[in-house]
């Protein structure tokens, strides 16, 4: 049964905060609240979070996961960018965007690409998430809240419980949540491509 964790939305509590932090060190899977609606995460050296995923949402082993950071100096330790890169999502984090790019070698094998040796970045805008990933010291592994059938994605995590309750280790409420995706953008060639048109605007982009 997947423990239900409250934290006020704009000034999470520490102790919360640290108690979420030390389950996803001991290879917890937890759901958490996102500007971009709701996510799972885990640590990033976790060997069971990534086909726990998968297995939840029905993925295959090409998912591009997602690295959310607490900032750009982070962001930068694990995918390559050269100086138009640079500028450009540096101006749009954070915010509701995430950039496929080339994984450094900080990034585990496992959680890359398989062929393209690629991952997908971003920096949220919600207090929460932020204060997770601080706590943690380093990227949470990702991914969109987004389950097979569902016409949408939950806004509570009332529900989330209900529907994961023996798949996660942990939900996070820290009150409703804006179920919009993620724009996403692959930089992993030579000119951006907008995957998926989400709640960041794609304009600067295209």
């Amino acid at each position: 049964m997947a423990r239900f964790v409250e934290m006020h939305p704009h000034d999470p509590q520490p102790r919360a905060v640290a108690q979420v932090v030390a389950m996803l060190r001991d290879d917890a899977l937890v759901v958490y609240p996102t500007d971009t609606g709701f996510a799972f995460g885990a640590h990033l050296d976790s060997h069971t979070a990534a086909d726990r995923i998968r297995r939840i949402r029905g993925l295959s082993e090409r998912h591009h996961f997602t690295l959310v950071c607490s900032d750009f100096a982070q962001l930068g330790r694990f995918v390559y960018l050269d100086n138009i890169q640079f500028r450009a999502i540096k101006s749009s984090t954070p915010g509701p965007f995430t950039f496929i790019l080339p994984a450094t070698k900080e990034v585990p094998r496992r959680l890359a690409h398989p062929r393209k040796r690629t991952v997908g970045v971003r920096i949220p805008s919600h207090p929460v998430a932020l204060a997770l990933v601080r706590e943690l010291g380093e990227p949470l592994l990702s991914s969109t809240l987004l389950l097979p059938g569902a016409d949408e994605p939950p806004t509570d995590a009332w529900t989330v419980k209900e529907e994961l309750d023996h798949a996660v280790d942990a939900v996070i409420d820290a009150g409703p949540v804006n179920p919009e995706l993620t724009t996403v953008i692959d930089w992993s060639g030579p000119e951006p491509e907008v995957v998926r048109v989400g709640a960041g605007d794609p304009s600067r982009f295209e």
